[in-house]
């Protein structure tokens, strides 16, 4: 166990760092930490969960705003030698209704999470994981040297995010790498989020909203694509550089929509009604991952088809659970 490396997993609660700390426990080279604000989930949430040995694994519970000091307190008892880092206020609309909780989070809560860790010499990588909204609305296949031009509060931190760390690479050296992954699905996703509120809503009989008519169009990628994507990134990644994970194509909500009725025998005329578009909505974005499928190989594996199966079964396996949550985001400072 003395060659095992010490890897923190910040919003190890969310979905995508729950599905990158069960990816970890895979390697046996691996001890995680995870840390979130909020109590650990249920394994309906945290696939994790579900394995029958979690001795490489423990979690803490701690709020990146409030509970600073005991993190960094963690952090330079245990040294690390990587930090991912998951922690964000990440959705789109409501960020237009507190912007400034957005800020605190993804932007100056991390600045002084990083300003303690640029003076700390055990940890050897620090993954941030971005947002290729940070782009706002393009055409053609974005690459890694595009500015960023976003469009919602939620974008703008992200990308503020991202050029304090880039400063803090140039001034200090410290050890950073990003990545920017597309729309990511999968089971266990947040009940919100389009594909498991489709499932949801076919099984009780409730009408599915598409924001304008659901013609924008999403690179949707299974959140395990993405998960080894930045294992990747964390093991063998250049220092300084930016990461894009995507699909090759991008596919409309409506079409992703009518994917599920059709699997679940629904028909998506009556499943479905037109509501108006969110403000500040990208109508679409494709991100170009031609330098990850270089330097390591990367390319997604899971079809969306296959996919979207599995997030029925997920569905039908937890029903009883998943019923009983909320289906609608409920925002927490």
């Amino acid at each position: 166990m003395s060659d095992t490396k010490k890897v923190v997993v910040l919003g190890a609660n969310s979905f995508s760092g729950q599905d990158f700390v069960d990816l970890l426990l895979d390697h046996e080279e691996f001890s995680v930490i995870g840390m979130s604000r909020s109590p650990e989930r249920s394994a309906a949430f945290l696939r994790y969960r579900r394995r029958r040995d979690l001795a490489r694994f423990r979690y803490v519970q701690a709020d990146l705003n409030r509970d600073l000091p005991a993190i960094v307190e963690e952090l330079d008892r245990e040294q690390p030698q990587y930090l991912v880092n998951f922690a964000a206020q990440s959705e789109v609309a409501p960020s237009w209704e507190h912007p400034e909780h957005w800020f605190q989070t993804n932007t100056v809560a991390l600045a002084q999470l990083v300003k303690h860790l640029s003076k700390r010499s055990y940890l050897q990588r620090f993954v941030q994981i971005s947002s290729p909204e940070v782009y706002g609305n393009c055409t053609g296949a974005v690459r890694e040297g595009t500015p960023a031009n976003p469009s919602t509060p939620y974008a703008a931190s992200k990308a503020a995010a991202d050029m304090l760390l880039s400063v803090f690479y140039k001034q200090y050296g410290f050890p950073l790498l990003t990545v920017r992954a597309t729309n990511v699905y999968g089971a266990g996703q947040q009940l919100f989020k389009i594909i498991p509120r489709t499932v949801i809503y076919l099984k009780s009989g409730r009408t599915i909203e598409l924001h304008g008519g659901g013609r924008a169009v999403k690179s949707f990628i299974h959140i395990r694509d993405v998960s080894r994507g930045e294992l990747d990134v964390m093991r063998r990644g250049r220092i300084g550089e930016l990461y894009h994970l995507s699909p090759p194509r991008g596919v409309a909500v409506c079409d992703v929509v009518r994917m599920v009725c059709e699997q679940m025998g629904k028909s998506f005329t009556q499943a479905t009604r037109v509501v108006g578009e969110r403000p500040g909505q990208d109508a679409a974005y494709l991100v170009d991952s031609t330098r990850a499928q270089n330097e390591f190989g990367w390319e997604p594996t899971v079809d969306i088809q296959q996919g979207l199966c599995e997030v029925i079964a997920w569905v039908n396996e937890y029903w009883n659970a998943l019923s009983a949550q909320p289906l609608e985001y409920r925002h927490t400072a």
